[in-house]
């Protein structure tokens, strides 16, 4: 367990309000929402859509986040509490994905991470630097008869409802009010649904190596990766039993932490490997906040060959960077040696081998 707090600490603990937004008025609601419905398409079908407005504000106006709900049973804290059944159903799948990472007998998994937001079939209009990176990397892991996984988050910004959403800081109220699986989303009540997510942790819970070959966005990680990254969250000391919260009350989630908190690091011990590309600057930065960030999960690098930060067409057009990765042969053969490496980590790990740090308790959970 984490350290326990003194009486004077936690009576210091109080939850500060008053930065919320009231409820919106009926007709700003209804304006919002008959955005969705602008296509002269819809022009015939306005009964069907104030019906459909009517039924939204009243799960708005009530606030039904979780319409459907079970209760917890005999293996939460609080059986009788009511958890949403899309929330079960996404611990289910990571629980499902957990037992499948850790059979022996099953092929390894890599989990290859498209991090760029480009691609062909829409505004850019071509395929991104990152994809075709990946695909040599996803070429050499599929000789050694691996599961290739491959996650591309482009499809954030090309395929109908396809959305991560915001993290929303439930982490900086106390840990246990981060729950594991995410169960900020969806939230029907403001219409925040098909949150990839619950697609997403699953397949991190399966990978046995994850890969992450992402370009450099304004001296950053591109948005797409950015939600992904804040998203998992919850994976770093995230509460696997919600009941134990109430759902989302503040105060509780508060106390429960001061009491000590055991920090369950839910994705500790996989591999991981990262490359990171750009044209000008900022290459080297985000490679070295990518691997901080995974390795503070108890993410395991695969070695040096695993961490690459390099520049395609240094200060050259953009409307050749294409040709520019194509004659940096190199590139592709480190990208290769990369996944080579996080293959080699994996079997070792599957072969036996513990991290020298891996017994280690730390003193300072965050």
């Amino acid at each position: 367990m984490g350290r326990a707090m003194s009486e004077k600490q936690r009576k210091q603990a109080t939850v500060r309000t008053g930065q919320g937004p009231e409820r919106l008025p009926r007709g700003e609601f209804e304006r919002r929402m008959r955005e969705r419905f602008f296509d002269p398409a819809f022009d015939n079908a306005d009964a069907q859509i104030e019906s459909i407005i009517e039924a939204a504000w009243d799960g708005y106006a009530h606030g039904r986040k979780a319409p459907r709900t079970c209760k917890a049973g005999a293996e939460f804290a609080d059986p009788e509490y009511k958890l949403s059944v899309e929330w079960l159903a996404t611990r289910d799948a990571i629980r499902a994905a957990q037992s499948a990472q850790a059979e022996a007998t099953r092929p390894a998994r890599i989990l290859l991470i498209c991090a760029s937001p480009r691609n062909d079939k829409t505004c850019p209009g071509e395929i991104s630097k990152s994809l075709r990176l990946l695909q040599a990397a996803r070429d050499m892991v599929a000789q050694g008869g691996n599961e290739c996984d491959v996650l591309d988050l482009s499809l954030l910004t090309s395929e109908y409802g396809r959305v991560i959403y915001p993290c929303k800081a439930c982490v900086s109220t106390a840990m246990p009010l981060c729950h594991w699986p995410c169960s900020c989303y969806p939230n029907h009540s403001l219409g925040q649904v098909n949150d990839w997510m619950n697609e997403i942790y699953p397949r991190w819970a399966a990978a046995h190596g994850i890969l992450i070959i992402t370009p450099v966005h304004w001296f950053q990680a591109p948005s797409t990766l950015k939600l992904m990254l804040d998203r998992l969250v919850c994976a770093d000391g995230g509460n696997p039993d919600p009941t134990t919260t109430q759902g989302k009350d503040p105060e509780l989630a508060k106390r429960i932490e001061l009491d000590g908190w055991n920090y369950p690091r839910h994705l500790a011990g996989r591999a991981f490997a990262v490359v990171v590309h750009c044209d000008v600057e900022g290459a080297t930065a985000l490679r070295r906040s990518l691997v901080d960030w995974l390795t503070s999960m108890r993410l395991v690098l695969a070695g040096n060959a695993a961490a690459i930060d390099r520049y395609i067409g240094y200060y050259e057009p953009y409307a050749t960077s294409h040709e520019a990765l194509d004659r940096d042969t190199a590139l592709f053969e480190e990208v290769r040696n990369a996944a080579r490496a996080l293959v080699n980590e994996v079997a070792l790990q599957r072969g036996g081998r513990i991290e020298a740090d891996a017994s280690l308790k730390t003193p300072r959970d965050k």
